[in-house]
């Protein structure tokens, strides 16, 4: 059996699902985040050791000034709820982003999440936050760049020493990405991470994910043959 260790989830939906039942889209953000708990949970029961959850990203600025600025609430209402039971559970918060660029508060609750769980061991629950994937891949590029000027790196980089500059250099590569809400394409998430990731598009939107649907995503990863470049056997 292929063992699924990291799996990302692109979240989508939460507005729509909530427009569509006459309800305003931060209540889709409310039982999206609810939802993450569940979904964390299954997860780590099935056998998942990392989780990465795409949050909010740095194009979602652009959204309703109210949206976003309930969004940024989210997370102190979220950890309030299940902070204690992630730690009871031994999950790990690992928050990946630009965080400095948010606000101070919430900045705060998300690094007061990360310095809790630490020293936990199990699932590392990764929740990206003010994240983009080219975002992201230009400071690695720019870290490096400053390293080889500092003496510290030279020019003979390679894919690994690379990984080193990313937000996800403890993490291994993406074996399974998920998108819900049926939209198929990335939308600047863990673009190197995923390169030789298997990729799924599911019909139901995020807080319409359920245990159940993960199950079915697993199922069809195992049923994925993974060649990596290779050529099959026959």
């Amino acid at each position: 059996m292929k063992e699924c260790k990291h799996l990302a989830i692109i979240m989508d939906c939460n507005g729509r699902w909530a427009k569509a039942q006459g309800k305003p889209r931060t209540a889709g953000h409310l039982v999206g985040a609810d939802n993450v708990r569940t979904i964390a949970i299954a997860a780590n029961e099935m056998g998942i050791k990392y989780l990465t959850l795409y949050a909010f990203s740095t194009e979602n600025w652009k959204r309703s000034q109210d949206e976003v600025g309930y969004i940024m609430k989210l997370p102190s209402i979220f950890f309030k709820k299940y902070m204690q039971e992630f730690l009871d559970r031994g999950f790990k918060m690992n928050i990946l982003g630009e965080l400095d660029k948010l606000p101070p508060a919430t900045h705060k609750v998300l690094q007061d999440a990360m310095d809790e769980s630490v020293n936990n061991t199990g699932l590392n629950l990764n929740i990206c936050m003010n994240y983009g994937s080219q975002r992201e891949i230009l400071l690695a590029a720019k870290h490096y760049a400053q390293d080889v000027l500092d003496g510290k790196a030279d020019l003979s980089l390679d894919e690994e020493g690379f990984e080193k500059y990313l937000m996800t250099k403890d993490f291994p590569p993406v074996d399974l990405l998920v998108r819900t809400s049926g939209e198929l394409r990335i939308s600047n998430y863990l673009l190197w991470q995923i390169a030789y990731a298997e990729l799924e598009f599911v019909p139901e939107s995020w807080p319409e994910f359920t245990p159940e649907v993960l199950k079915r995503c697993l199922d069809e990863y195992q049923n994925r043959d993974r060649r990596f470049g290779g050529v099959k056997n026959v």
